[in-house]
């Protein structure tokens, strides 16, 4: 089993910016990918960001390129989710999740954070 836990959320004036981090523990691999989720209220959770194992190779939302980063630290089993220029349409919890393979299917990942809530205000 591996536990995810969110950390970093809170309340912004758009523009502005949030460092999402997710720490993991138990049974970890550094050989995962790990990505972050959103879900607004009263809307399906899309992807938001993907990372591969060695932190090489990362891929993003159309929503979110060129203003939020990841990446990762695998000697802290921690990711990250750099989101700067941060927009009202942003306002979502933020999930992250771990899994064996390279997709943006959540269904395809085995573990998941319990979410941390982001709010940006106009």
């Amino acid at each position: 089993q591996v536990q995810l836990v969110e950390s970093g959320g809170g309340l912004v004036q758009a523009g502005g910016s949030l460092r999402l981090s997710c720490a993991a523990s138990g049974r970890t691999s550094s050989k995962g990918v790990m990505a972050w989720f959103r879900q607004a209220p009263g809307k399906e959770r899309e992807f938001v960001a993907i990372i591969n194992w060695s932190g090489t190779t990362n891929d993003y939302a159309d929503s979110v390129k060129g203003r939020f980063t990841i990446s990762r630290d695998n000697a802290k089993n921690t990711v990250y989710l750099q989101m700067n220029n941060l927009k009202p349409e942003d306002t979502a919890v933020y999930s992250c999740a771990a899994g064996p393979m390279w997709t943006m299917n959540a269904a395809r990942f085995d573990y998941w954070g319990q979410g941390t809530q982001v709010t940006v205000s106009s």
